[in-house]
């Protein structure tokens, strides 16, 4: 993912925690505010009860992926965090695409028809 599509510094997590939008899904849980730029930012947390550093690390490369899959179908200016919740850890990278675009989907911030 570019550098410009990611969302790091900790202001950032801390506003989008006091005033963004809230979807929960039961493997993952979504933030999302407007951010004013032409694109959309992402940021993934993955705590330490995930499991060790191996673990934690390969849920974050899935859910990059699945949002590098699902980008071109989202409405743009957002900031967008994705915090993995411990049932995550056991999904396919399927489950977890699947996840991403239902959350995207409740969200209302997806454009067009996603595959």
């Amino acid at each position: 993912m570019q550098r410009r599509f990611r969302l790091r510094q900790p202001a950032d997590f801390a506003r989008l925690r006091r005033t963004g939008r809230t979807c929960r899904h039961r493997l993952l849980v979504m933030s999302y505010l407007p951010n004013g730029l032409p694109h959309n930012r992402y940021g993934f947390i993955t705590v330490k009860r995930l499991g060790n550093a191996v673990t934690r690390n390969r849920v974050r490369r899935l859910l990059r992926e699945a949002v590098r899959l699902l980008h071109p179908y989202l409405c743009a200016g957002y900031d967008i965090v994705f915090i993995a919740q411990t049932g995550l850890v056991e999904q396919p990278f399927a489950g977890v695409q699947r996840t991403v675009k239902e959350l995207a989907i409740q969200a209302g911030i997806v454009e067009g028809d996603v595959e």
